[in-house]
């Protein structure tokens, strides 16, 4: 089993940022890739960025340029800057863990831009 803690989340003024960081325990393997994905009300859950444990990235379009995924395999926690943020970047922001067994998810983090 395996257990996703975030946090980090709250309100923000456009143009504003946050860092949110998601902390995982349990049966932890640094080898697993670790992303951050997003849910906005009436929306599908979405990718917003995945780290391996090379350190290898990949970005949806529309945050490319303004967040940056971390990750600290010592702690087995990963980061997700988020800069330039937006009011359509609202939404809950949930940490995933890849095994081959399958995916965890954490419980979510609220973010929230205002205009």
């Amino acid at each position: 089993q395996v257990q996703l803690v975030e946090s980090g989340g709250g309100l923000v003024q456009a143009g504003g940022s946050l860092r949110l960081s998601c902390a995982a325990s349990g049966s932890i393997f640094s080898i697993n890739a670790m992303g951050w994905y997003r849910q906005a009300p009436g929306k599908q859950r979405e990718l917003v960025a995945r780290i391996t444990s090379y350190g290898t990235t990949n970005y949806a379009d529309y945050v490319k340029g303004r967040c940056t995924i971390s990750r600290d395999n010592a702690k087995n926690t990963v980061y997700l800057q988020m800069n330039s943020l937006k009011p359509e970047d609202t939404a809950v922001y949930y940490c995933s863990y890849s095994s081959p067994g399958g995916d965890y998810w954490g419980q979510g983090t609220q973010v929230t831009v205002s205009s």
